[in-house]
């Protein structure tokens, strides 16, 4: 019977097993890659267990247990046990959590009983990446023009990140830190750690990225990897708030990247924030990776 002793941290070291993994199981939300799990873990303090070819992950944060959905072949008696488990030791509000739509199904076929509710503030907004580069049309005129007023008025250049500018990448972290008064903000504060981490260790991850300098001096930055097939997902995107456009500027020149690679780009959840919410609706998604939540 699966039980809180079968799970084990997710590290460093287990980037190749989740990468064969996710080869069989192809994921499309953001909060399932190894990166998000190792980046976010000493805020969120990812587990996982490995029952019957599925992987089950849990993450414990603020003192309070979540439970996903089996990744793997459908086991009708591994997937009560999971819902056992997390009504035993979960958060009373939402045990199981991040649950796709054709999963969701499934459970509610195998215990009808049980209350499924979509998550809306976890959906993630999925882009056209020829539209993030094109940018076509008068809905997009705005983001086009605060981009072309940055052009002209900032001498600016965008390279990629590699091992030989992490240490200023780390240095622009600081800058960027210090302008959005992070020891304020609790989550900026774990997002920064996060971001960081991925710096650190940006060789030992899947990851890949992209920054502007103006003038010499980075202003923004962006790191992202592919999801799968047809995606890819950025993990992280800042920009120094000085430099007015900066954020549109670095968000269509990593989608000129990646236009050439994959079809979509998953921009992650807005989990909640209106700020967020309304700064992603502005680039109109093309779909929302749909999720819901077990309640009791």
């Amino acid at each position: 019977m699966l039980c809180q002793e079968d799970f084990k941290p997710v590290t460093l070291a287990d980037r190749a097993f989740f990468e064969r993994h996710y080869a069989l199981y192809p994921q499309t939300h953001s909060d399932y890659t190894f990166t998000s799990m190792v980046c976010w873990n000493s805020f969120m303090h990812h587990r996982y267990a490995y029952v019957k070819g599925n992987v089950i992950l849990a993450c414990t944060a603020a003192g309070v247990t979540r439970l996903h959905p089996p990744i793997g072949p459908r086991d009708p008696e591994l997937m009560r046990e999971v819902i056992r488990l997390a009504l035993d030791i979960g958060d009373d509000k939402k045990p199981l959590i991040r649950i796709d739509p054709e999963t969701a199904k499934w459970i509610k076929r195998l215990e009808p009983e049980l209350l499924l509710v979509p998550d809306l503030n976890h959906f993630d907004y999925v882009y056209r990446a020829s539209d993030l580069v094109k940018l076509p049309g008068k809905k997009y005129l705005k983001i086009r023009s605060q981009i072309n007023r940055f052009r002209k008025k900032y001498r600016h250049t965008v390279e990629p990140i590699k091992p030989g500018n992490l240490e200023e990448i780390m240095e622009f972290l600081v800058k960027w830190c210090e302008s959005k008064k992070c020891e304020d903000n609790l989550f900026l504060a774990h997002e920064i750690e996060a971001i960081s981490y991925a710096i650190e260790h940006f060789t030992e991850l899947p990851l890949r990225g992209l920054m502007i300098r103006v003038d010499s001096e980075v202003a923004a930055i962006s790191l992202f990897e592919r999801l799968n097939a047809n995606t890819a997902l950025i993990h992280f995107e800042k920009g120094l708030p000085e430099y007015e456009g900066i954020y549109k500027v670095i968000n269509t020149e990593t989608a000129a990247v990646l236009a050439s690679e994959v079809e979509f780009i998953n921009r992650e959840s807005d989990l909640g924030i209106d700020g967020l919410r309304k700064a992603k609706l502005r680039y109109h998604p093309h779909h929302m990776v749909e999720v819901y939540s077990l309640r009791q």
